[in-house]
Formats: C-alpha cells, structure tokens, sequence
C-alpha cells in the first residue's frame, strides 16, 4: 500500500530547513498549492518551529499564522494536518474542521483528552524523549533502548485517550526522529528498522518524518542543502518497512520513487 505523503508548509521564522521562505501567508498558501501539485495528498501546516534553536510561539501568534493559510487552502479544497502542541491551537484546528492534529507531545494535555475524544480528526501523536516542548539536544535520561523508550510511550499516551474515550482507529503513531530520539545517529536508524514491530505492537499506522533531518546529514557526510537524496533514501525505505504516512519537505522526487518501487514490487514481476 502506497503511504499517504504530507507536505510540509513551515510558517515560520526559523524552520531549521526553510524558516522564513513561506512566513507571509501568501506564499504559504502558494507553497502549499505546490506541494499539492507535486504529489503531497495532505498539507502539513506548522507556525511555531520545534527543532532546538527555536524560539517559543505563543498560541494566540500561532493562530494569526495559520488562519489566513487554512482558511484559503479549506477553500480550494487541501486536505490539512495542524502541527502544534498548544492546546489552544488544536482547539482553534478542530473548529476549523481540519484533517488531522499533529502534535509533537503526543497529546500531553490531560484535560483537552475529552474535548479531542468529541472531535473528528485523525490524531498525529508523536514521540520524543522531551515529553514536553520542542526538541534538544541533550542525551534522555532514560538509557533503555530507544525501541523499548518509543513503547513504553506509546503504551501509557494511548491508554489515557482511550480512556478519555478517544476511538483508537483515530490514532497515528510517529515514534519521533533525530533530537526527538536523541542525539545518537543509530537511534533514529534503530527506529526505522524497527516500523514493522511498532505496527504489530499497536496495530495502528505509522507516520515517518525523516526529511531533512540532520541525523541523514551527519550519516551522508553533507550540509542541508544537499540532503535530498539522503531524505529520499530514508523515506523510500520507511515505506518499505511499512510507514503508512510520510512527511517530507519534497513530495515530488518521493511519489515519483514510490512509483517506480511499486512497479518493481509487482508480483508477476518478482522471480518463480
């Protein structure tokens, strides 16, 4: 099955990979029409950055940002995943009538759980050993293996919005890449590996984000603007671990990729 692919939309000052690009709402929406054209079947619109240099956005600023963006995409019919931690925020999405929340806590709000078990939208819950805010650079206190942390989380966070009521086929699993894991390249590789054992676990769809991310940096031994092919690699291989959801900043180079893998993987094509 060809995972859905979301297409990044960064509003944002100081996205590690593009902040500023697409920061006036203009060429937001612009951005987001694009990725759309090149393949993305979602639109992932984030106003606050969460990698480790970021600042804090508070949510009143968040919602400036993503509110003339939403509400023009809405009107040409997008598809749309809200990422934000804010409560507020995924308030003012779910109202809105979006998609998908995608949160990088996980949903770490207990007393939003039952207004999120009201709402209709897929919900993105995340990993990373922060638990709480955006990224670090600092090795987790916990020194179990990564796999066994990633679990671990997901056991305890769906069990509380399960029984605040929220239905378990809304849920989607992202167990986290780069800092969101750790500082050590072999975690986010570990993980990767291991997408079919979190699928059985769960039984539930796993998202990847890998694009850009400086762990493929730090591996192919290149600066960010040529980590294309890496970002590709590590996706085309997340797909074939079985990721149902991929969010990348270059829809076009990967939907082109899975095509030609999909035909490959014909089985009239595959030897007696």
């Amino acid at each position: 099955m060809r995972p859905k692919l979301l297409g990044i939309v960064n509003i944002t000052e100081d996205s590690f990979s593009d902040g500023g690009r697409f920061f006036e709402p203009r060429a937001a929406i612009e951005h987001g029409l694009r990725l759309l054209e090149e393949g993305a079947d979602i639109l992932d619109l984030g106003a606050a950055a969460s990698n480790p240099s970021a600042q804090a956005v508070p949510p009143e600023e968040e919602i400036a940002r993503l509110a003339p963006v939403c509400e023009e995409l809405l009107a040409r019919g997008a598809t749309l995943s809200i990422d934000s931690f804010a409560t507020e925020t995924q308030r003012f999405a779910i109202n809105l009538g979006v998609n998908y929340l995608n949160d990088i806590q996980g949903f770490a709000d207990p007393s939003f759980h039952a207004e999120l078990a009201q709402a209709e939208c897929f919900l993105i819950a995340m990993h990373s050993s922060q638990r709480i805010g955006r990224a670090s650079r600092k090795a987790p206190d916990d020194s179990r293996p990564v796999t066994e942390r990633v679990i671990d989380f997901f056991e305890k966070r769906i069990g509380a919005l399960e029984q605040a009521g929220v239905a378990k086929k809304r849920l989607i699993l992202d167990p986290g890449m780069g800092f969101f894991l750790s500082p050590d390249t072999s975690d986010s590789v570990r993980i990767l590996r291991d997408i079919p054992q979190l699928q059985e676990r769960f039984g539930l769809p796993i998202l990847i984000s890998t694009s850009r991310k400086s762990f493929l940096r730090e591996i192919a031994g290149v600066p960010l603007e040529e980590v294309g092919a890496a970002s590709l690699a590590s996706e085309i291989f997340a797909a074939a671990q079985g990721a149902r959801y991929i969010r990348t900043h270059q829809p076009k180079p990967l939907r082109e990729s899975l095509r030609v893998w999909e035909c490959f993987d014909e089985p009239e094509l595959r030897p007696a």
